[in-house]
């Protein structure tokens, strides 16, 4: 039913709102009940001085009688509607639902949002506990505190005569335990209720350094044009950084200042607002590494595009260096991502250029086109190792242009909801199991 009918499901809505009788509405209007009745159950179309009169009688705007407020609950329940795990329903009666009954679907769209909250905060906590490096040190230290702790408790408990001196030892090394036990506690409290915060003495390096540049925009303009202001960028997104987090920073902005000077801004911007968005094509027409091409459209994609590119790197140990993620396309903290994706397709194959259509499971799954390429960071040797850096650059599909051809991938095992993948390394806690 389209929602431009359900003018007369609206009015109904009202009036038992206002507590009127269907007698007294019409009367009040100057029609009879029985014509009232037609229109309530959108039989009879209604506009012009009747819509007017009835709003005023009902204390609301006439346009919310005939377009209805329940916009933003149809979309609410339509995404509702497109969960994967969501039971199968009527999604062609959605209009109707929302204009006859808006206080049962705000309640729906209400509990939708509270449970994708519920569900992320899920998710982020579970990445935390199982790849985190530092929760789990900092665990385990706790553990092993408390464990030395009750030893030394067991023996002054026990029966057998202790020397004052023994005894002295072992009551010290219960106070020094517990004085250890106490700043790990707070440490881990810290580290908890930081939340992510890049200023915080337990963040990781990677992380303090990704969240710096994630509050910058990743767009740098001071080194678009010169290198000159490495330095001064440098002090100013730095200046509560760790020590190791600016290490990393610092590479970051000489490797930016040396992309923009291989490739500058006035080459890239206008290919990229023209259409072209395969980063091979664009590298044979430059000649110039895919890699660097990568960084550059991920980097320069928020400030000439609507769209924004998300950005992947990963080590030759499958480890993620440099995440700069997408709203419909997530990146895991900690540890390493789907094995699905194109990422790893290409650390098995280097050199290879490979582009794949992947889409993750959500709300929108949204479409997204995933360039791959691994490539030496330095010259093969005889019986060396091979070190290699892979990029995948994401690019999400405009709305109404997806292709059918789209595989399914995940953002790691652990938080996963297929269960029906080769590629699964561990259980979900998003799935059943079955």
């Amino acid at each position: 039913m389209a929602r431009d009918t359900l003018t007369g499901s609206r009015i109904r809505e009202r009036r038992v709102m206002a507590g009127l009788k269907q007698a007294e509405l019409a009367s009040a209007a100057g029609i009879s009940a029985s014509y009232l009745n037609l229109i309530e159950h959108n039989r009879r179309g209604i506009g012009g001085k009747l819509l007017l009169d009835i709003a005023e009688v009902l204390g609301v705007e006439p346009a919310l009688l005939s377009e209805g407020a329940e916009a933003t609950l149809i979309a609410a329940l339509r995404e509702a509607a497109s969960d994967p795990k969501a039971a199968p329903v009527e999604v062609d009666r959605v209009d109707e639902f929302a204009g006859r009954f808006p206080g049962w679907a705000g309640l729906l769209s209400d509990n939708r949002r509270r449970i994708a909250s519920l569900e992320r905060t899920v998710e982020t906590l579970s990445d935390r506990l199982t790849h985190d490096p530092h929760l789990a040190a900092s665990l385990h230290e706790m553990l092993s505190t408390v464990t030395s702790i009750r030893s030394t408790a067991s023996i002054l408990n026990d029966p057998a005569d202790l020397s004052p001196e023994w005894s002295a030892r072992f009551h010290r090394n219960v106070y020094e335990d517990a004085t250890r036990l106490a700043e790990t506690s707070r440490a881990l409290v810290g580290y908890l209720e930081a939340s992510g915060d890049a200023t915080s003495e337990a963040s990781a390096p990677q992380d303090e350094m990704d969240a710096v540049l994630a509050s910058a925009g990743y767009f740098l303009e001071p080194l678009e044009h010169s290198p000159d202001g490495i330095s001064d960028l440098s002090e100013t997104l730095g200046v509560e950084l760790s020590a190791d987090a600016r290490t990393l920073l610092d590479a970051h902005l000489n490797r930016y200042a040396s992309d923009a000077e291989q490739l500058p801004h006035e080459i890239l911007a206008p290919k990229m607002l023209a259409g072209e968005t395969d980063p091979f094509a664009i590298a044979g027409a430059l000649r110039l590494s895919p890699g660097l091409v990568m960084r550059r459209m991920a980097i320069l994609s928020g400030s000439v595009l609507d769209d924004d590119f998300g950005l992947a790197l990963c080590d030759g140990t499958g480890t993620l260096t440099y995440r700069k993620p997408l709203q419909d396309f997530s990146l895991p903290r900690f540890g390493a991502g789907c094995p699905l994706w194109p990422l790893y397709s290409a650390l098995c194959a280097p050199g290879m250029p490979i582009m794949r259509l992947i889409a993750q499971p959500g709300a929108t799954d949204r479409q997204i086109k995933a360039f791959a390429y691994a490539e030496d960071t330095q010259a093969p040797a005889l019986d060396g190792a091979r070190l290699l850096k892979v990029h995948m650059l994401m690019v999400p599909v405009p709305f109404g242009a997806a292709d059918e051809k789209t595989e399914a991938v995940g953002v790691s095992c652990r938080i996963c909801p297929r269960n029906d993948c080769a590629g699964r390394r561990e259980p979900s806690i998003l799935s059943t199991g079955q």
